[in-house]
């Protein structure tokens, strides 16, 4: 079906990376996002293994590579600030703790927007409010009000993902809380950060906090991460999570009291539980999901970013290879996906465990993490 019209919800990373290869196979893409423009800054995320074969594949390794953080490694620390371990982002091939591509979330969504913006029609400050599908499409209001009708709609809207609730169910079903809260914000660079990041970890309690350089030299990046059997704040609170973090690290040491001091003043603040979405399936009809709205391993896992690249480039693939039948792409997408993501999702899981003082163990960690890079074959579409 030539000329597919596909409808994206979320325009971060997957969803733009989605648009690139539909667009690439065919298919007339518009991607809906509800915040007013693209979201600057964010977490560092990082492309390993075979997730930089895609970027290469998308022709965007140059362009990936100049919006990187240049962050030469890591250094974990005592409570005093002394070095006890050191990584280097050359480790493992460039694979390993520290990436050698490493990127701000918002920097890599904003890559692949200027990459897709000429060929995709974006639709900014709006959201799917109502869908409703038949055999042959699916008929979407917008919050809007317009309404329009697609071949297929895909979401691509994260953890708390509006369209997979909509479609599939509630958030509770899907989500699963790892038991530990993870909180970031930019700083004035007060500290000397110069290309290393630094991270002290209380040993045992999976509390940590930890300073990362960006491009920007004068500014830094600041991590929190402290345990919590449940999280029940609204994901969209802001000052109920800037009192939960107080709360949780104001003790912590190192450097904690001169990183909390500029928490009011972060122009980008975030909090939310470290968790992962579990799924027998992501797709229902036409209505498919990707990236962390489908399969989401935590940022503990450290491979986000990989799944919502190699995901996008195989459900695009399959689409268009069953000829942009719904039933057969999806299909044939979930069954080359499941079992790297399930590699991922143990990799995250087993992170969290070793924060909170589990002795890794190292014949089993070892050839699993492996996988979680490498163990996907990209197929060679036509």
């Amino acid at each position: 079906m030539s000329g597919s019209r596909v409808l994206v919800a979320g325009a971060s990373i997957a969803g733009p990376a989605l648009a690139h290869w539909l667009r690439r196979r065919g298919a007339e893409v518009t991607v809906v996002e509800r915040a007013p423009g693209l979201r600057p800054g964010g977490q560092a995320v990082d492309a390993r293994g075979v997730a930089k074969e895609v970027i290469r594949r998308m022709g965007l390794d140059a362009a990936v590579r100049a919006a990187c953080t240049d962050t030469a490694g890591a250094h974990t620390v005592d409570i005093d600030g002394n070095v006890v371990q050191t990584f280097s982002a050359e480790d493992d091939g460039g694979d390993g703790f520290i990436a050698d591509i490493e990127i701000l979330r918002g920097d890599f969504a904003q890559v692949l927007y200027d990459d897709t913006r000429d060929g995709v029609e974006y639709l900014f400050g709006d959201r799917i409010a109502e869908l409703g599908q038949d055999a042959d499409g699916v008929d979407v209001t917008f919050a809007s009000g317009g309404r329009r009708r697609f071949d297929l709609v895909i979401g691509a809207d994260g953890l708390h993902s509006s369209l997979r609730a909509m479609v599939f169910g509630p958030h509770e079903r899907f989500i699963r809380h790892l038991g530990l809260v993870l909180a970031f914000y930019s700083v004035p660079n007060e500290f000397g950060l110069d290309r290393w990041y630094v991270e002290y970890q209380e040993k045992g309690s999976g509390r940590s906090a930890a300073l990362r350089p960006i491009q920007d030299a004068t500014r830094g990046m600041a991590l929190f991460s402290f345990p919590a059997a449940e999280f029940d704040v609204d994901h969209r609170d802001v000052e109920a999570q800037k009192r939960l973090l107080r709360e949780q690290v104001a003790d912590l040491g190192w450097l904690t009291p001169r990183i909390l001091a500029h928490l009011d003043d972060a122009p980008d603040f975030y909090l939310d539980q470290v968790a992962q979405v579990v799924m027998d399936r992501w797709s229902d009809g036409r209505v498919g999901l990707i990236g962390d709205a489908a399969f989401c391993s935590s940022p503990m896992s450290g491979q986000g970013t990989g799944l919502a690249l190699v995901g996008a480039y195989l459900l695009a693939g399959e689409l268009a290879a069953a000829g942009w039948d719904p039933a057969a792409g999806f299909a044939a997408y979930e069954a080359r996906m499941r079992s790297f993501v399930e590699d991922n999702q143990e990799i995250g899981r087993l992170h969290v465990q070793i924060r909170g003082g589990a002795e890794p163990d190292m014949e089993t960690l070892m050839p699993l993490v492996d996988r979680a890079i490498n163990g996907m074959e990209l197929p060679e579409y036509a």
